[in-house]
């Protein structure tokens, strides 16, 4: 499988590139599509659809592609797989049905591969994610002997340079922002692999989320949410009294850190605030009597972890691939600024191949401990080598 990537600030900058590339033959059949909301995601959409090439598309809060990261641009990865080695779902949502429809998608994957792998983008800015994660592998079929696995799953969240307002993924002829979009992929085809890496740190001691329902956090220690995130942290929340939920900014610094049953950790980013409940919502579900510890964002360090954790998903050390597709957290580009760079830079330089990503508002991914779990704050990598 051949993979080419171009990158353009305007629909004939898209045109010239896609004509450059399939001058020599090259026959691209998917295109992987990442775009700021000011570029013309339609005009794009039908150039690829009259050429053939099916589309995987999603708006960001800033895009990156080998290397060298782009604001208010279109980034692209194309790729000649298959067509018989993949297929595009594309699900329209909502907040009450959200968990429903991502069980159909599970659903549909099993039914047309046996071993599907899910790479996904999700629109909106209430979906929660947790229940996107839950709903395919109910769909799929959770594990029932040590022999079984969960299906493969990786993607992020869609942006919209930060305006939290209307997140939108997209594919031909369709394009939503409270919408679901899956590239599936037959595992015994092309080989799928990833890993989801944080590196925020928790502080302080833990506390216990006392009441919360779904991705609200109403107290904490039986104290309002927000008041507790403000007190502990010095966080101020720009309140405006003609809204009552408002977004803020410094949110995506210091996330919840919340501790699983099975020994792993989850970063809960806090995008909205309540003011007239005082509570928090998050971009993930935080149950109900859930441990948690506040996060100040990482050093530098973190970024040679998330390089670490890269190189222990190869099989040998020779090993290469096809392609490679990150969802980075917007969080990781605000804290790190320019040397975010060097995050992408080293994670293809493991692998040697193309790659296009973008900067999201939340990520999906199997952690280290080799569970999927719906994260923020994390870099997700995606490497696919066709069998």
């Amino acid at each position: 499988m051949q993979a080419k990537s171009i990158k353009g600030k305007s629909l004939s900058a898209i045109d010239t590139g896609l004509r450059d590339i399939m001058a020599d033959g090259f026959k691209p059949t998917l295109a992987i599509v990442f775009l700021s909301v000011k570029q013309d995601r339609e005009g794009i959409s039908q150039l690829l659809d009259e050429k053939g090439i099916q589309v995987f598309g999603a708006t960001t809060a800033g895009e990156f592609i080998d290397g060298e990261i782009e604001e208010g641009s279109t980034v692209m990865m194309l790729l000649d797989m298959n067509p018989a080695y993949f297929k595009i779902e594309f699900r329209e949502t909502s907040q009450e049905s959200t968990l429903a429809d991502a069980k159909k998608l599970g659903i549909t994957g099993k039914a047309i591969f046996p071993h599907p792998a899910f790479i996904i983008a999700t629109g909106g800015v209430f979906i929660d994610g947790d229940q996107i994660i839950e709903g395919i592998i109910q769909g799929f079929g959770k594990p029932v002997s040590p022999e079984d696995k969960e299906p493969t799953i990786f993607g992020g969240m869609a942006g919209d340079d930060l305006l939290a307002e209307k997140p939108i993924v997209f594919t031909n002829g369709k394009s939503r922002d409270n919408a679901i979009l899956a590239l599936i992929i037959d595992e015994d085809k092309v080989d799928v692999r990833g890993i989801a890496s944080c590196g925020w740190k928790a502080i302080g001691t833990a506390k216990t989320v006392t009441k919360s329902e779904g991705n609200t956090v109403y107290t904490i220690d039986d104290k309002p949410a927000l008041d507790m995130l403000m007190k502990y942290l010095g966080v101020e929340v720009k309140l405006d009294e003609n809204k009552e939920i408002v977004s803020f900014l410094s949110s995506w610094y210091y996330p919840l850190q919340l501790d699983r049953e099975n020994g792993d950790t989850v970063i809960r980013a806090t995008r909205f605030a309540n003011q007239k409940e005082r509570s928090l919502i998050c971009t993930g579900t935080v149950p109900q009597g859930s441990a948690i510890r506040f996060s100040f964002p990482p050093d530098f360090d973190a970024i040679e972890t998330v390089v670490a954790e890269c190189e222990g998903i190869k099989d040998d050390p020779q090993q290469q691939a096809d392609a490679l597709i990150m969802f980075s957290c917007i969080s990781r580009y605000l804290s790190f600024g320019a040397v975010t760079k060097e995050e992408i830079e080293q994670v293809q330089n493991i692998w040697g191949a193309p790659m296009a990503g973008f900067f999201t508002y939340g990520e999906y991914g199997r952690s280290k401990i080799g569970t999927n779990e719906f994260h923020n704050n994390c870099c997700c990598v995606v490497v696919l080598k066709e069998k």
